[in-house]
């Protein structure tokens, strides 16, 4: 039998289903109020199984409805929504069970009949959540967990989300404390019953629950609280030092001189320390997902250095990206298609500005500061051939086409580089804007042109490539649409930025502190810069830079090593090995296991052990420690 064309599927499956299955296309959200609040709780109780079971009550009229399953997560840029982990979903009214079918040409969308005298329907389900990584993110654990609303309430298609109320409750397991963005309204025993809000201020609004937890006031005695909520794997890991804290009270301080405002009636910084939930970044209005490894405040001198600007980073998005957003991403409803053309302003200017304030609330030191950006530096110098074949703006394209899956050869393929490649744009267009004023203004004036707004107000507030333009205008007169696109489009690096700001990349055979905190936090040997790879701790080869000098050799990712130079394999051994071959007379000789082939292989190089660091070029402004320099 001939195989149909693909692209031809869609079509024939319409039309060979049964007019009641195919009847109506899921109706246009329109900006009216949905009759009605809709009623949910969810049961967070089941740690041991790690599931959530929700129950849903929604007002509804006779006749045909579609419930929707929240597809396009915004911070995810992709149609993530994790609707293979619903199960068990029964609809009832008065009593009596309801039939539904799901949407064959939209598995989010589940369709059904509401029969006459059916002023309100009952759902039940479950979402199943991960219980090994191998499965996605874990978000249970048996001392904490993390509810994302989106994945335990479904919505009536037909209705802008914000015109959607629902009243949420949550039980807890027994004395766990949680931590939300959201108000509490009452708490009986472990059960917590919030606020009445829109539904897309509910799917904005997560919760950080556990059986160890601690809030720390952020900004005492301010009329808009900032609170950093942390839940952790054990009680001793919440111990943070006055100091510590001083440090994260800074970073508020820092973010409100450069902003000028802040457009949230409160926030929460929602923090887990945990070696057993997944970690994560997720940005939010009122509250950001942060989650790191157990060490953040106990390891404080040591590798917990490497993470220290995640907190700054999702920080910056209630500015950009959430308050100011591109159009694109301004859907009406959770399943509308996004459009992330502008992601290398979203996701890249608030990587800046995360480097900038980590380094401005003393998080990081400057010296810290300089070797985490010559890592980004070193990447797109010589780590990032396959600029030679796409754009930094092509890869606003890849949350969608990869879904953030892994990749083979990341260097080639290119992976979401509108953070760190979006960091370099908006370096050069810092530096850029103090050569053209006489250092008088720079980025932090377009800043609080652009993010300004009126304090408390969170609506959004859309941007255009042309609105971006405009503002640095405002602050100096150039022709900054060809600045942006020049670099954002071509295949090329974005490096220039680094020489105006007064610094230069070089290669040293001693990595810095910052290198050497990386490979300990994530237990790897790092010589991207020499041999082309990275080696983990069990002896995995993590990455293989294309066509460096272990791709040359035939060295692929996921490889195994073996040995070097006929002893045991490990990090320390490939190292002195690249050490030793410096004179020529040395050979980096490995025994490699790929799958079931073993192979003894032969890597020509002799350019020694490299790591990048920045260098001063003398006889230029310094503005890079300008940039970094606390307000």
């Amino acid at each position: 039998m001939l195989r149909p064309c693909l692209a031809l599927l869609p079509l024939m499956i319409a039309a060979a289903l049964p007019l009641s299955a195919a009847r109506a296309q899921t109706a246009a959200p329109r900006d009216t109020p949905y009759p009605g609040t809709l009623q949910l709780q969810v049961d967070a109780t089941d740690i041991a199984r790690r599931v959530l079971h929700a129950r849903q009550r929604i007002p509804v009229q006779a006749g045909p409805l579609t419930l929707l399953f929240p597809q396009w997560i915004q911070g995810n840029h992709s149609p993530t929504g994790p609707i293979d982990k619903l199960a068990g979903l029964r609809i009832s009214g008065n009593g009596q069970p309801i039939e539904w079918s799901r949407d064959p040409l939209d598995v989010y969308a589940f369709k059904l009949d509401v029969p006459q005298g059916v002023g309100e329907i009952e759902l039940s389900f479950d979402m199943l959540t991960p219980t090994g990584n191998n499965q996605g993110r874990v978000v249970m654990t048996a001392d904490m967990l993390n509810v994302q609303w989106n994945q335990v309430a479904l919505y009536p298609a037909g209705y802008y989300a914000r015109g959607i109320q629902i009243a949420p409750t949550l039980k807890l397991p027994a004395g766990w404390q949680a931590g939300t963005a959201l108000e509490l309204e009452s708490r009986q025993g472990d059960t917590l019953r919030y606020r009445t809000v829109p539904f897309d201020t509910l799917l904005d609004s997560p919760v950080y629950a556990g059986r160890y937890y601690k809030q720390i006031d952020l900004d005492p005695g301010a009329k808009t609280p900032v609170r950093l909520n942390v839940v952790a794997d054990a009680a001793k890991f919440l111990e943070a030092k006055p100091e510590q804290i001083k440090l994260h009270r800074e970073l508020v301080a820092q973010a409100y001189k450069l902003f000028g405002s802040h457009q949230y009636d409160h926030y929460d910084f929602l923090l887990s320390l945990s070696a057993q939930m997944g970690g994560n970044g997720l940005e939010h209005h009122r509250s950001s997902e942060n989650g790191v490894d157990t060490d953040y405040f106990t390891g404080w001198d040591g590798a917990s250095v490497t993470g220290r600007d995640l907190l700054a980073h999702e920080f910056v998005h209630s500015w950009n990206g959430k308050y100011r957003r591109p159009a694109g991403v301004t859907a009406t409803n959770f399943n509308q298609p996004l459009s992330d053309g502008l992601l290398w302003v979203y996701e890249g200017q608030t990587q800046y500005w995360g480097y900038v304030l980590t380094a401005r609330a003393g998080l990081w030191k400057p010296e810290m500061a300089r070797e985490a950006l010559a890592m980004v530096v070193a990447r797109y110098a010589d780590d990032r051939p396959g600029l030679a074949w796409r754009s930094i703006q092509d890869t606003t394209m890849d949350p969608v086409i990869a879904m953030r899956r892994p990749k083979s050869y990341q260097s080639y393929q290119l992976s979401e580089d509108y953070y760190s490649g979006g960091q370099l744009v908006w370096l050069a267009v810092d530096a850029k804007l103090r050569a053209l004023t006489g250092e008088k203004r720079s980025l932090d004036d377009f800043a609080r042109d652009f993010f300004r707004g009126e304090n408390g107000d969170y609506q959004v507030k859309p941007y255009e490539f042309d609105d971006v333009v405009a503002s640095l205008n405002k602050v100096a007169h150039f022709d900054w649409a060809a600045f942006l696109r020049e670099r954002i489009d071509a295949k090329a690096s974005p490096l220039d930025g680094v020489a105006a700001s007064g610094w230069k990349l070089v290669y040293t055979d001693k990595p810095g502190d910052f290198v050497k905190f990386a490979e300990a936090d994530r237990k790897y040997t790092d010589l991207t810069y020499s041999l082309g790879l990275n080696l983990s701790s069990d002896g995995t080869i993590n990455a293989v830079r294309w066509d460096g000098p272990a791709f040359n050799a035939g060295i692929a990712p996921s490889s195994t090593l073996i040995a070097v130079n006929g002893y045991t394999g490990n990090g320390e051994r490939l190292k002195d090995a690249v050490t030793a071959a410096k004179d020529g007379q040395h050979p980096i000789e490995l025994i490699i296991k790929n799958a079931d082939v073993i192979k003894t292989m032969r890597i020509d190089y002799r350019g020694g052990l490299r790591y990048p660091k920045l260098e001063r070029i003398e006889g230029t402004p310094d503005r890079l420690s300008k940039i970094f320099a606390p307000k």
